[in-house]
This record gives structure tokens, sequence and C-alpha cells, in this order.
């Protein structure tokens, strides 16, 4: 049982229910549909993630998304398709124009229209709502990304669903998306856990679940791995300092604005992600290929 410590919009005190069976993670209950313009609120990160706001920080980022955007690139034709589902401000689509093949049409959705006019200012196609009602083509794209998306949804599996019917045959899905076994999710799971996100996390997925969400949805497992990620530490680490009453100066020493507690954190997680088990999951799908 935790709180929205991270931006404060609601007092109410939120529940993660984890499945004996697969190990998820879900909200219950979770916010209803029309608490999503306050849940989210106008200086949510995803909505504006540039230097301009985060410094250095940001172009760490950048090459490190940069390298993970290449590898799920290869392979891909010149003239493919490529859409990013909850592409807020357009961030990874700015890194595939500048690290792609030039032919390579870019394509965005999200359900926010504060988040679809920030990818749209950037110069790209986007469209506003959920995947399920966009009414896009079919086995059109070689490459569907879903970058800290998945956590987010009401229903995943639909979801996936969709994004195999938009894959073309031997199309590829790439998933990152917050490791609930990691060791930072199991040190501070009974209420700070920076991965709860409370109450914008509706559901958390660890190796095993994550396979089964991909296969129920018809794709192959092609590959998934864990990798560092100093965020979830350090949101912990803030969370309990914010529900403990520290002075806020020490609280704000914990953000995505917080250089040296990013890099100590980040020590951190690199050997644990060598161990299998880092701070975030990154999956690798594919839709199979049609039999003759």
């Amino acid at each position: 049982m935790g709180e929205d410590f991270e931006y404060r919009t609601s007092r109410d005190s939120f529940l993660m229910v984890r499945c004996r069976s697969c190990g998820v993670l879900f909200l219950n209950p979770r916010p209803a549909d029309e608490e999503a313009a306050r849940i989210y609120p106008d200086h949510y990160h995803a909505f504006q993630f540039d230097p301009s706001s985060f410094g250095f920080i940001c172009n760490i980022r950048q090459g490190i998304e940069a390298s993970r955007l290449r590898h799920w690139g290869r392979g891909l034709p010149a003239d493919a398709r490529i859409l990013d589902v909850g592409c807020g401000d357009g961030f990874h689509l700015e890194l595939f124009s500048k690290h792609g093949r030039r032919g390579w049409t870019l394509e965005g959705l999200d359900a926010d229209p504060r988040a679809v006019h920030a990818a749209r200012q950037r110069g790209f196609r986007v469209t506003e709502g959920r995947l399920e009602d966009a009414a896009l083509d079919a086995a059109a794209y070689g490459l569907i990304l879903l970058v800290m998306t998945v956590e987010h949804l009401d229903d995943p599996v639909n979801t996936l669903k969709e994004v195999a019917r938009l894959l073309r045959p031997g199309g590829r899905l790439g998933v990152v998306t917050d490791n609930a076994d990691s060791p930072d999710g199991w040190l501070f799971r009974g209420r700070h856990w920076g991965g709860y996100h409370f109450p914008r996390h509706t559901v958390l997925f660890n190796h095993r679940s994550l396979a089964k969400l991909a296969r129920q949805a018809g794709l192959d497992v092609e590959s998934i791995r864990t990798s560092f990620s100093p965020v979830n530490w350090t949101y912990s680490i803030r969370n309990c300092l914010d529900d403990w009453g520290a002075p806020r100066w020490l609280v704000r020493q914990f953000s995505l604005h917080s250089p040296l507690a990013l890099a100590a954190f980040t020590l951190l997680d690199i050997p644990l992600a060598l161990l299998g088990c880092g701070g975030i999951l990154i999956g690798s799908f594919r839709k199979p290929e049609l039999r003759p």
C-alpha cells in the first residue's frame, strides 16, 4: 500500500496485488479513465524530456537508448514502417530520425493530447488515442515499440494482440519495462518502490509474466534480458525520505534531476544486470512468419 509520492496528484493510498500463478503485479482498484489528466500532470516528465529540462542526464539517456534502438532496427528494410506506442513527446522517434535509415517511416501513438502535441511539434506523425481504437493498417509495421509503456496499460493482452495484428510477418516488438523481481523491487516492495509509480503504473512484470503476455498475444519470444537502470533505486530512496518527513532539500537530491544519485545507483545496478536481475526488462518478440 503506497501513495503518489512523486507528483502528489492524489491523497489516496494504492494497492499492488501479485498473481501467485505468474508473478505479475497489478493495481487494484485502478483509477478511472477520466482521472488521467490529473494523475499525469502537465509537468509529467514524459511530456518534455529534453536537454533544456534535464540537462546532460537527457544526453546520457539518448546515448543509451540510441544503442538499443539501433539493435532493434537491424535487418529492417529501407522502407520499413516503425510505430512507437506511448511515444510521449517523441523522444525515441527523434532518436530513430537521427540514427536510423533515411527511408524509414516513423509514426507515434499516445493517449494523452499533451504528449501528442509535443511529439507533433517535433514534426512527427502521431495518432491520438488507444492502440485498439486507432484502426491502423494491419501487417504494415516492421517494428513496434513499447518503451516504458506496457506498465501503464489497462489491458496489456488486448494491446499486444493488436500489436501482433499490425506487425508484418517476421516483424518485431521491442518492450522496455520495470523488472518487478529486481533487488530494488524486493527491498522496497512494501510501500516505497519507485517502480510502483502510483497510481500511473497499473501492471508490472517479471521475466516469466512478460514472456507469458507475449505468447498470449501470439508472439514468439526472441529474448528477454535485464539491463541497468538507476531510476527506481533513486525514487525508492526519495519515496522513503518523503514518507518519513525528511527535509525537502534532501528529498530533492533523489530524482531525474539528480546526477549524483543516478550515477551512484547506475554503478550499483550494472553488476546486478550482468547477473540477470537489473532494474528493467528488455524484451524482443517476433510475429511468426507465414507458413507456405
